[in-house]
């Protein structure tokens, strides 16, 4: 009978153990862009041995997965942009938690109420909105709240080729590259530097491309004191102004002072093989360069690499288009659990925001941009400039992707000779006023808007 007992308190025992919740980690949907690179970063928690924009989000979300047996973050690597399939999982029921979106197209999906609002769950685990650059916080805030972790800003940049800059005679007694002070310096340098070197001054990617254009117009937009949308719904681009920059190109198209037939990995593969004076490129590849002006035998370590803004060719502000990648939340139903849980990744985040800067970012908050580490980290004097020059459009402005894609096609339009200049600028007026006016409508109507849209981007990683 005691053994009965025995027996009957043992099984007892079991099945109660069998019947009670075994321990589980809470579960992170995460997608994100910058592409996939897990043959070289895939169970790396170090970040600091990580290199490129692939490498360190990877090894930071191991990182994060290691340090937190509590949480596992699942991710999804989509193609830049990523913004068809995000989209498309909204309209579907299922959106990942917390997901990349570029600051400009954060208005996209937060004027939907697709997205949550973090200034509380930041707050609760000690993320304020002060500890952010001004750039950041200005890029993730919408109608007064912030919908994205900031976890950089970024913006177009000047890569040089010093050696072939040398052989141009386009350097200063100090070594520094000399940059052109007008559109008429511009074009006058970008013809000494084609006598000189036999090379175009510029490397571009013209192919297959519509970003590079538009940024590089509201650059000079900026640059002349144009407020082209001061109604983020409509915008003012058929203009003296927006002409002196569409016609500048041109004319750099036209007398051979850039490559032309390059899509992005092929300028990149053209400006280090030394094919060109100027790399018209982002923060995103500043690590990258510097490695190969490190690495014997290469276009950039014969005479050395430099990268800086753009220069400034108008009299007005001093500025240039950036943007910023955020970490945002889908609005969702979760337990308490989940939301602790977001808050530790995007608290995670924040505390590593210098391993991202290495990238070649600008870190989104003033701590590291202040830091010595950062100042240490090469070239960063000479662009970190950027957090005080840079400038998006409005924060009301929708579907600036869709926008951009517009643009675009219409400088390349008047620039390769398809059509003339003010008719190009007419067009691309009206088909961008023609887009936000539907968006108008389409909410008046409550018809679900449509999908931001965006340009893929080949090679080392894409904005």
């Amino acid at each position: 009978m005691k053994l009965k007992k025995i027996l009957f308190a043992a099984v007892s025992a079991g099945a109660m153990m069998l019947a009670a919740p075994s321990f589980a980690a809470t579960e992170l949907s995460v997608q994100r862009f910058f592409g996939a690179c897990d043959a070289d970063f895939g169970t790396n928690t170090d970040a600091t041995k990580a290199v490129g924009e692939c490498g360190i989000i990877t090894s930071l979300i191991n990182k994060f997965n290691a340090d937190n047996p509590d949480v596992h973050v699942n991710v999804t690597t989509v193609e830049w942009p990523g913004y068809d399939q995000l989209t498309a999982q909204f309209a579907s029921g299922d959106a990942p938690d917390i997901v990349t979106i570029h600051e400009s197209v954060l208005s996209d999906y937060q004027s939907k109420g697709l997205l949550m609002p973090l200034d509380d769950l930041l707050k609760s685990v000690g993320v304020t909105p002060d500890a952010f650059t001004d750039a950041a916080r200005n890029g993730a805030t919408k109608d007064g709240k912030i919908y994205g972790l900031p976890i950089d800003s970024w913006t177009m940049l000047y890569h040089v080729n010093m050696d072939l800059f040398k052989q141009a005679g386009l350097v200063n007694a100090d070594g520094t590259p000399i940059f052109p002070k007008s559109p008429e310096e511009l074009l006058a340098q970008a013809e000494q530097f084609k006598q000189k070197t036999g090379k175009p001054y510029f490397v571009q990617n013209l192919t297959n491309e519509t970003a590079l254009y538009t940024r590089n117009l509201y650059t000079y937009l900026f640059q002349q004191d144009s407020d082209f949308f001061a109604d983020p719904k409509h915008v003012k681009l058929n203009t003296p102004e927006a002409k002196k920059v569409v016609e500048m190109y041109k004319a750099i198209f036209e007398k051979g002072y850039t490559t032309k037939d390059l899509d992005y990995g092929g300028s990149i593969n053209a400006f280090l093989a030394g094919e060109g004076g100027v790399h018209l490129n982002g923060t995103w590849v500043v690590g990258d360069y510097n490695a190969q002006s490190e690495t014997k035998g290469t276009a950039l370590n014969k005479g050395g690499y430099a990268v800086y803004p753009y220069p400034q060719l108008f009299g007005g502000a001093h500025a240039q288009y950036a943007d910023g990648h955020t970490w945002a939340v889908s609005q969702k139903d979760r337990t308490p659990e989940q939301i602790a849980a977001i808050g530790k990744f995007l608290k995670f985040f924040a505390d590593n925001d210098f391993e991202w800067s290495r990238t070649g970012h600008l870190p989104a908050y003033k701590a590291v941009i202040t830091s010595d580490a950062f100042k240490a980290l090469p070239h960063r004097n000479t662009i970190s400039a950027v957090a005080d020059l840079g400038r998006p459009l409005p924060s009301a402005v929708q579907r600036q992707f869709a926008i951009q894609d517009i643009i675009g096609e219409e400088m390349s339009a008047a620039i390769s000779g398809q059509k003339d200049v003010d008719t190009a600028l007419a067009d691309m007026e009206s088909r961008v006023n023609e887009l936000l006016a539907n968006i108008c409508r389409r909410v008046r109507k409550a018809v679900p808007w449509p999908p931001a849209a965006g340009n893929g981007r080949g090679f080392l990683v894409r904005q």
